[in-house]
């Protein structure tokens, strides 16, 4: 690519970045329209950060530090939460942006270049994880961010650059391997392999040695920072999620992802391209795809929502791949190179609805009537700024049981038996709205009854976050999503029980697990307050 192209190309990402974050910036907040309890997830590990507290040491999560720490960082300087997202998203983004424009002019034509500018500057300028459901949501953004540093890391390692000797390559490659360790460890996992293969298949010796140091550097300035102790706690951390049932796998089962029926055709899609790479004679590019197959699909499968965002790499890969190709003609008589163009506009046509949901939700969401928005925290003072549809914030409605409840529904035969704890038959009952305004409520009660100030609670359910809400302390060791066990409990005064939580069956399995530690005498629970909406246990550890 000549320095002109390259100048033109930096002047279009450029152009993406100022529309896509200008816009959102302009807003002036952020204004969610789903998924309040991963916003206030996402609130509890950030405002716990900006307190000076380390994940995984501090606190459990499986999601890497460097998924919350922009913001984190953004809100101690003293922006509000909701400008914090979205500055971060930017800043992000800004840094991307002249990675970008080396690998399109180290590797790419004007045009691939260009289409891959504008795919990975969407992923991280997005307000929305994907799909086609246009309401705007931050919920997984650090799926976005790790999809991106994925990209460039594939895409450098599959193809060789036109000139040089691999030492910036190298640092980038390192660079965004470590990003995908400090975000997500299930990128690395699934594609790290193929990333080494495709360096060496392509001749990127140098650039893989290189990419190796900068990791370890990295690896080894975190550890100088956190301690080594760190690195116990995440992969601590991972292995109690992957052995979890309450997480392990947030969506469709894997056998789903590769063959459902809204999955087939990308699968199709990708088995074929890697069969006509072979045929059109570029053996190792179609080599390093198939290795990438089995990430691609693990990745979907572990990520909210299944999204094929890996679609959008497939058709830059073969796109760029088929500039390698001559006059190739298989067995059928086709031309290799118009095949390998059909396969890549394939690969787009399945993923349009998705990357159009995510290049356009900025837009959208500055069109929003902030009128119809409620702040998540009440009280939130500069945070404030994050707010989400008032009908999810203030609206209250629940999920509950009918038959078996009134006489003309017999029980249904194989309903899951009712939750017990200590005793006590709970009714069946979930809430499905309003999850904001349920723990406001329960907090503010429990302050105003004085049993809030130096206190920390446990709560048997999905969420722990009723300490933004008033002036209770977060656990240490506890954990904003919950995924197994009892984390935090050791440190937590008080057991709180909903009387309609977010999953009921979670509940159940707290229930289960606090039951076993009563009877054996471990701890004691003593009820101190029952309202319509909770019950409150003061806890005292025995032994």
């Amino acid at each position: 690519m000549t320095q002109q192209k390259t100048t033109v190309l930096t002047v279009f990402l450029t152009l993406i970045l100022v529309a896509m974050g200008g816009v959102t910036i302009l807003k002036g907040g952020l204004y969610v329209g789903k998924h309040e309890g991963d916003t206030l997830h996402l609130m509890q590990i950030v405002f716990r950060m900006a307190d000076g507290q380390t994940p995984h040491l501090d606190f459990m999560t499986p999601i890497g530090a460097l998924a919350f720490w922009p913001i984190a960082m953004l809100v101690k300087a003293g922006l509000g939460v909701g400008m914090a997202i979205i500055w971060s998203q930017v800043l992000v983004a800004a840094l991307f942006l002249p990675v970008l424009v080396w690998v399109a002019h180290s590797r790419l034509t004007p045009w691939i270049g260009a289409m891959f500018g504008l795919i990975v500057m969407v992923l991280l300028l997005a307000l929305v994880h994907g799909e086609a459901q246009r309401s705007v949501s931050i919920s997984m953004h650090y799926n976005r961010l790790a999809w991106a540093a994925a990209f460039v890391a594939i895409v450098m390692a599959m193809l060789p650059p036109r000139e040089g000797r691999g030492t910036v390559d190298g640092v980038i490659i390192g660079a965004m391997v470590c990003i995908m360790v400090l975000i997500k460890m299930t990128y690395f996992v699934s594609f790290a392999v193929p990333i080494v293969l495709g360096l060496v298949l392509t001749g990127q010796v140098r650039a893989l040695a290189v990419a190796v140091v900068t990791g370890l550097a990295i690896a080894a300035a975190i550890t100088i920072f956190a301690g080594l102790d760190y690195w116990f706690a995440y992969a601590g951390d991972l292995l109690t999620v992957a052995g979890s049932e309450v997480r392990s796998a947030p969506g469709e089962p894997l056998s789903a992802i590769m063959g459902a029926p809204a999955y087939l055709g990308g699968s199709l899609v990708a088995v074929f391209a890697v069969i006509a790479l072979r045929q059109a004679g570029v053996a190792a590019g179609g080599l390093v795809l198939l290795l990438l197959l089995p990430g691609f699909f693990y990745v979907t499968f572990q990520n909210f929502g299944n999204d094929p965002q890996w679609l959008l790499l497939l058709a830059v890969l073969l796109l760029a791949l088929r500039v390698q190709v001559g006059e190739v003609v298989n067995g059928f008589g086709w031309d290799m190179r118009t095949v390998l163009g059909i396969t890549a506009a394939m690969a787009l046509a399945l993923t349009a609805q998705s990357f159009f949901n995510l290049a356009y939700s900025p837009f959208r969401h500055m069109r929003l009537d902030t009128a119809t928005y409620a702040p998540i925290l009440p009280r939130g003072g500069i945070h404030s700024d994050l707010q989400s549809a008032d009908l999810r914030v203030n609206r209250v409605d629940l999920r509950i049981a009918l038959d078996g409840e009134i006489d003309v529904l017999p029980l249904y035969e194989d309903r899951e038996p009712k939750p017990t704890f200590l005793g006590e038959v709970f009714d069946t009952c979930s809430v499905e709205l309003g999850l904001p305004r349920v723990m406001d409520v329960i907090a503010q009660d429990m302050q105003e009854a004085g049993l809030t100030t130096g206190k920390s609670v446990f709560a048997a359910d999905l969420f722990s976050s009723y300490w933004l809400f008033s002036d209770l302390e977060p656990m240490e060791g506890g954990a904003p999503w919950y995924y197994g066990g009892v984390p935090g409990l050791k440190d937590a005064d008080y057991v709180l029980v909903p009387i309609c939580p977010v999953a009921q069956d979670v509940q159940v399995q707290i229930f289960e697990i606090l039951d076993g530690l009563v009877d054996t005498g471990k701890i004691e629970l003593e009820e101190i307050r029952r309202t319509d909406l909770y019950i409150l246990f003061e806890k005292t550890e025995l032994g």
